[in-house]
């Protein structure tokens, strides 16, 4: 997709209350390695640059080990597992961490300056979830990784009539969870039975990429409504310098629906993507990858 064809996908639109830019409603592009990996893909190049600071989403089902030992660095990988995963998902990295997710966790490995991680199904799992690709301010690029494990049982629970959200991390509808280790950021996992409907504010300055799990959403907000069925994600930018903007989802299916949503505040900085890598200059680029070829990311 072109530059050109971007800029045609985004509308800002203000009214007396509202200043925000809004994106199309997005397909997922199917994504399958080998037996036991099948995905839709999200891509920041899809939204425009309302992305940021998300820079990629693959709504993934993994049945048996895929990837194996892989590096990252520049980015925070952010796996997350949705309640409905069966089985146990065993995560190692190379600060030492070997522990099993289990269905609803949440687990942040904030690369830094490059790290190396293996996630994978143990035998019999079927494991349903998002990986996430967080983008990190350049100077948050060269740290040291680091890492954060949210257990499903300490995830605080948004519940009213037909609604079930899950606040994984910051805050929503009046409930804090747990603080992002990297750069403010709300990660929402939410059920909606058929007609029943959510608000999240999201913050001025701050924006939000909403995803269809299951059902037939509808986001509505300011004067603009979005249909959003299963499979399709949209992406959000509050442009107002002091107001939050209200984002009303509805779910219009006869059956239950299920949504994510991610919101932070936009890094808006230059990267170079490789892979895995996402730093702030092609020479920075270079250097991780020697890092990587000389075995200075560490070891499984």
């Amino acid at each position: 997709m072109t530059g050109t064809e971007l800029r045609e996908r985004r509308d800002t639109t203000e009214t007396a209350a509202t200043h925000f830019d809004i994106t199309d409603a997005v397909r997922g592009e199917s994504l399958a390695i080998g037996s036991g990996f099948r995905a839709l893909s999200f891509r920041e190049r899809h939204f425009a640059g309302l992305m940021d600071p998300l820079i990629m989403v693959d709504h993934y089902t993994m049945t048996e080990p895929t990837f194996g030992a892989h590096p990252h660095a520049g980015i925070a990988a952010v796996s997350l597992l949705f309640e409905n995963s069966s089985g146990r998902f065993n995560n190692r990295d190379s600060l030492g961490n070997d522990l099993d997710l289990q269905p609803g966790d949440l687990y942040w490995l904030n690369a830094g300056r490059g790290a190396l991680h293996d996630e994978a199904p143990k035998e019999g799992a079927r494991i349903e979830g998002l990986q996430v690709f967080v983008n990190l301010p350049a100077r948050l690029k060269r740290e040291p990784p680091s890492a954060l494990h949210v257990k499903a049982q300490s995830i605080p629970v948004v519940e009213g009539p037909g609604v079930r959200v899950r606040v994984v991390l910051g805050e929503s509808g009046g409930v804090s969870g747990a603080r992002s280790p990297a750069l403010p950021l709300t990660i929402l996992d939410g059920q909606l039975a058929a007609g029943a409907r959510y608000t999240h504010a999201l913050p001025a300055q701050h924006s939000a990429w909403l995803y269809a799990v299951a059902g037939d959403l509808q986001i509505s907000t300011g004067d603009r409504a979005i249909h959003l069925p299963a499979g399709r994600a949209v992406a959000i930018r509050n442009l107002s310098a002091g107001s939050a903007l209200p984002l009303d989802l509805a779910n219009m299916a006869a059956d239950a629906g299920h949504f994510a949503l991610f919101s932070g505040s936009p890094i808006g900085e230059y990267f170079v993507q490789q892979g895995p890598f996402v730093m702030s200059s092609d020479e920075e680029l270079q250097q991780v990858q020697a890092d990587y070829a000389a075995g200075r990311l560490g070891s499984l």
